[in-house]
């Protein structure tokens, strides 16, 4: 009996799919709920499993292409599978390059040489020899001019046609700046209390806990403060009406492989700092392995991201509509600072709040992000909810 391998729903709004990687071939043995093939949509990477146990007969689509809802990707004939794993099929080995190859092109090469051009992929016969009758010799193919690609083999460009994930990004982030009247306003925060903080507490609350005291559940405790004084910041333009939400679902930017995603954090103003801290691994969790749902990554209020992990110092962050701000955090640096008249060195971070001026002004901006730095320069003030 053959059993269709079908496209799965796809989320709410979302009825197609382009196949990014098939992980079976046409006459592959397979076993049910074994990885098929994985589908990327605007917003998620999804992954089909066999439906049944036995051989894949067809495969319908290649990679690349475009399917919707239902469409029948392939098809399995039930049957036994064998009991040990498939054999991957094995590389084909790349061919040395014989010493009488080599001389026949007109140039002596000592057999080492010869192979390690080989495995290199270096063009012997570019290589000006250095031994004895100009013969090519083991040094020579190593040095680094040799082993440097000749201009006219190198790939100086490649295309590749955009996943609907990253179409998807630049179609909403180009929305975001036609749309929204967007600035950024800038502060400063001295980090030193929460490294106190972090380093005093770290061992008792992962014992008591099972996972680390970040930075982040620090900033969303912060912002979420900051928000209730200031709910314009939560809020968000719909037609000629204001909506301003009375919730606190944080979106944490996650960068991936396929590019940058955004899961929420739901009722985050009702979690412990343990609660945001295991959320943020679970989805962090998720984002990498290209588990997050549609659920997982919609009606987010506000956004926080972190450039400071890959080393940023300053940036000013887009806004994910329909949201209307975002707080960017930066990198920590040691940076001397005037404190009580004296100059000292302290673990400081450069903050961003980009916001829409269409319904939050400068003032209110500023006052958030002043809001924010009070908060984690004093964080006893989070940890008591003071």
């Amino acid at each position: 009996m053959s059993v269709n391998i079908v496209v799965p729903p796809l989320g709410e709004s979302v009825s197609e799919a382009v196949i990014a990687k098939w992980h079976k071939a046409a006459g592959d043995q397979v076993r049910v709920d074994e990885l098929l093939v994985e589908l990327e949509t605007d917003k998620v990477t999804l992954e089909v499993n066999a439906p049944a146990s036995g051989t894949i007969e067809q495969i319908a689509f290649p990679e690349g292409s475009s399917v919707t809802v239902g469409a029948i990707l392939g098809g399995i004939k039930e049957g036994a599978v064998s009991a040990g794993p498939a054999q991957p099929t094995a590389a084909p080995a790349v061919a040395p390059v014989a010493l009488s190859q080599v001389a026949q092109a007109g140039v002596i090469a000592s057999p080492a040489a010869s192979k390690i051009a080989a495995d290199k992929g270096v063009d012997i016969a570019s290589i000006s020899g250095s031994g004895k009758d100009g013969r090519v010799t083991k040094g020579d193919v190593l040095s680094p001019v040799a082993s440097a690609p000749r201009a006219e083999n190198a790939v100086r460009e490649q295309r590749v046609k955009m996943s609907k994930l990253r179409k998807t990004i630049a179609e909403r982030l180009k929305q975001s700046q036609n749309t929204a009247a967007i600035l950024t306003t800038f502060n400063e925060v001295d980090m030193s209390d929460i490294f106190r903080i972090r380093k005093q507490y770290q061992d008792n609350f992962v014992e008591k806990h099972g996972v680390k005291l970040g930075f982040m559940s620090f900033f969303i405790k912060a912002a979420i403060k900051a928000l209730r004084d200031l709910p314009a910041v939560n809020a968000e333009i719909s037609g000629d009406e204001i909506i301003y939400k009375n919730y606190y679902d944080m979106g944490i930017a996650v960068g991936t492989e396929q590019g940058l995603v955004v899961p929420v954090l739901r009722d985050a103003d009702q979690l412990s700092f343990a609660d945001v801290e295991k959320g943020i691994a679970g989805l962090g969790k998720k984002a990498k392995d290209g588990k997050l749902s549609m659920a997982d990554m919609s009606g987010a209020t506000f956004t926080i991201t972190n450039g400071g992990i890959y080393g940023s110092m300053l940036s000013t962050p887009i806004i994910n509509p329909p949201q209307s701000g975002i707080l960017g955090m930066h990198n920590i640096i040691e940076r001397p600072v005037a404190i009580n008249g004296k100059v000292e060195i302290r673990p400081m971070m450069y903050i961003a709040l980009s916001y829409d001026h269409r319904i939050i002004d400068g003032k209110e901006a500023v006052t958030f992000l002043v809001k924010i730095k009070q908060l984690i320069e004093q964080p006893e003030k989070l940890l008591f909810d003071l």
